[in-house]
């Protein structure tokens, strides 16, 4: 029974596959829309502050997006590394410039990487929309929600 669940742990290969596939298709889309914004933008220089701050949200949205591949990227080597060849996880440089040594510190920086794309995704509303009562209330969801993270994430340090 005992190899039967040691060999189990090779099933977190689909999630490690999946993870990393959708990387790479995040990386490539957002290498394909900074070409199309660079090459939109030289053949029609923005002239207004409102053309400025339409480019603006754009790059913020592919901010967003990196991060969003940045943090499958980390699922995927994590996984790998804690699941399917633990030996060397202690070895991995990537792992240590995360702080990754379990899957728990893998749940941590899974929310603290949240909290960043959360405060991207309202400054592209405050950036493309104002000051409007729809922003404040964007704000306020997101503070709360931030707020419930990092309350859960030093609960998880303990």
């Amino acid at each position: 029974m005992e190899n039967i669940f040691q060999t189990s742990r090779f099933l977190v290969v689909i999630a490690v596959i999946t993870a990393a596939l959708s990387s790479l298709l995040v990386y490539v889309s957002c290498i394909n829309i900074v070409f199309n914004i660079v090459v939109s933008t030289i053949l029609d220089l923005p002239d207004s502050a409102k053309a400025g701050k339409a480019l603006i949200v754009e790059l913020l949205k592919i901010l967003d997006l990196l991060l969003i591949g940045i943090t499958l990227q980390v699922i995927a080597i994590s996984l790998y590394r804690l699941f399917i060849s633990p030996a060397k996880s202690k070895e991995s440089k990537f792992l240590a410039a995360f702080n990754i040594k379990d899957f728990h510190d893998l749940k941590i920086t899974l929310v603290q990487v949240t909290s960043v794309v959360l405060v991207i995704l309202f400054l592209e509303h405050a950036v493309e929309f104002g000051g409007t009562i729809e922003t404040l209330y964007l704000g306020i969801a997101i503070a709360i929600v931030i707020a419930a993270s990092t309350f859960a994430w030093r609960s998880m340090k303990d």
